[in-house]
């Protein structure tokens, strides 16, 4: 199995600049970088983002995002051990590939290759 590392933590925002001036303003995060659809902030090895809240997910709720060597190797081995998936390994529109996977509390967790995220 691949040892798997805690790269980032998503929280679901539904006013995405006045999260943004929380962190930064209010708690004093490091922004690393900031857009309508994805903001960053420096809290050590793993990196707090900020996506817009939706139906699928909403405001305040948080997703816990995993890189692993290889997301298509991963997902084959965990899929055999019965972990369930609900997203397959799957290119996204910033250029990496991540898998999402259940939790044993009913949670979606994120996994991608640690050289693509």
């Amino acid at each position: 199995m691949q040892p798997m590392k805690l790269k980032y933590v998503m929280k679901f925002v539904a006013n995405m600049q006045a999260a943004v001036k929380f962190y930064r303003d209010e708690l004093g995060l490091t922004l690393r970088f900031e857009s309508p659809g994805w903001s960053e902030f420096e809290t050590g090895e793993t990196v707090l983002g900020l996506h817009p809240a939706s139906d699928k997910n909403a405001p305040g709720t948080m997703e816990l995002g995993f890189t692993v060597k290889d997301v298509q190797m991963f997902y084959e081995e965990m899929r055999a051990k019965g972990l369930k998936f609900s997203m397959p390994p799957t290119k996204q529109d910033f250029g990496g590939t991540l898998a999402q996977f259940i939790d044993s509390e009913g949670a979606h967790c994120s996994v991608g290759s640690e050289h693509e995220i």
